[in-house]
């Protein structure tokens, strides 16, 4: 180890594996990034992490005798898992833009490359065409290793060519961090044709892996905090349009009278108007998912108090089975709240709302149906923009989706679902 190349090499193996490691770490506990992203950050690092140390154990053991067969087994293993990378930048790339990437041609194309490299790299195991590892374990390049780097520079090439053009599908952001990750990457390796600096590879990638993760980290967790904006700006606006000041004055005026001709009733509509109002207010406060049955129960007590109200006018039958799931903040009550100012007149037959939930293979499910005059869906009155916002919550905050639909025989049917 008293070569200066050889020390430098160290130091930069050395480098590269403590960057790869700090990585890895931030990718596993760092908050802010999709699920999708994170799996994916966690396998990148954790690749190039184990290639970083491959390189640091290769570069300290070469030159010692006896190991020429470990030396050749090392450099097979970190060839492998640096070129791994590069079909890894490709699913990155598609799945940003929106595409399957396991059905993407150019996926396959790049597999396909990736494949050739494979076998050339099995096969320099068995001719010194491209490499080769003397006696007592230095590594050589061979006469035909520029070969053997033409598939990784195409593959990238390919990744290059791909991403200016399908700049204007991602953010601004988002490009930048793969484009930095790209380009110089790039010409590394087309330098690395005619002069080897595979050495220099490792810390260039650590340093590029690394801006890369940095940049798309900000990018989402600005993403993420605009979302957390706008759902509390859609749930606020759902509120506003709940607390209908006819409907609180109604069921103050309600209690006012009952105080006299039924004091028990009136406790029970008093403390189901004490419910709703709490659970309105709660929501306010809330930036997560609640549990369903929480969210039941602010339902029940409107409906509750809507029952004290207009008597025979309204039916609820209920019919779940299955509540263990969450759902967003002031998502089934005003849903039923809808039904019931659409479909309730004290002059026309009695409204009955059913309220069903049920489990299947790919989540939950909440169906709210009623029997009152149906829904239209050019209408652009108050309680409809209210579940325009109940959908676009329902999708920020759990991926789920709402469908409106007529029932047969009369009616609305409102299904909720939840994965």
């Amino acid at each position: 180890m008293n070569d200066w190349n050889t020390i430098l090499y160290a130091f930069i193996s050395g480098a590269a594996s403590l960057m790869m490691g700090l990585g890895l770490g931030l990718a596993v506990i760092m908050p802010g990034v999709d699920r999708w992203s994170k799996r994916f950050f966690i396998t990148f690092f954790g690749v190039l992490f184990l290639n970083s140390c491959l390189a640091l154990a290769e570069t300290i053991f070469s030159g010692m005798l006896h190991i020429a067969v470990a030396v050749r087994v090392v450099d097979f293993l970190m060839s492998l898992l640096s070129a791994s990378s590069l079909p890894m930048q490709t699913v990155f790339l598609l799945h940003c833009c929106g595409d399957e990437w396991r059905s993407s041609p150019r996926f396959h194309g790049v597999l396909a490359l990736w494949g050739v490299y494979v076998l050339l790299l099995i096969i320099a195991q068995f001719t010194s065409l491209f490499y080769y590892v003397t006696p007592d374990g230095w590594f050589h390049f061979g006469h035909g290793y520029a070969l053997l780097i033409v598939p990784l520079v195409i593959i990238e090439l390919i990744n290059l060519a791909e991403l200016i053009r399908r700049r204007e599908r991602l953010t601004r952001k988002l490009f930048f961090a793969m484009l930095i990750s790209v380009l110089p990457l790039t010409v590394a390796l087309i330098v690395h044709l005619f002069v080897p600096v595979f050495p220099y590879l490792h810390i260039g990638i650590a340093i590029l892996a690394l801006s890369m993760y940095g940049i798309i980290l900000s990018d989402q967790i600005e993403q993420n905090l605009r979302q957390q904006r706008e759902i509390a700006n859609q749930r606020n606006s759902i509120l506003a349009l709940q607390m209908r000041p006819h409907f609180i004055h109604n069921t103050l005026m309600s209690i006012y009278y009952l105080c006299q001709q039924n004091p028990v009733e009136a406790q029970r509509v008093t403390l189901n108007f004490n419910t709703y109002l709490e659970k309105n207010l709660t929501a306010l406060t809330s930036d997560e998912t609640i549990p369903f049955s929480e969210e039941l129960e602010h339902t029940r007590a409107y409906l509750n108090v809507e029952q004290a109200l207009y008597g025979k006018s309204l039916f609820v039958d209920y019919d779940m089975p299955h509540t263990h799931f969450r759902i967003p903040p002031l998502t089934l009550q005003p849903i039923v709240e809808n039904a019931v100012k659409h479909g309730l007149d004290p002059d026309s037959d009695p409204i009955r709302i059913f309220i069903r939930t049920r489990q299947t293979d790919s989540g939950s499910e909440i169906i709210v149906s009623d029997n009152g005059p149906g829904f239209e869906a050019t209408d652009n009155d108050r309680p409809h923009i209210a579940l325009a916002n109940i959908k676009q919550r329902l999708e920020l905050m759990c991926g789920g989706q709402m469908s409106i639909l007529p029932r047969e025989g009369g009616g609305t049917v409102v299904k909720l679902t939840i994965p």
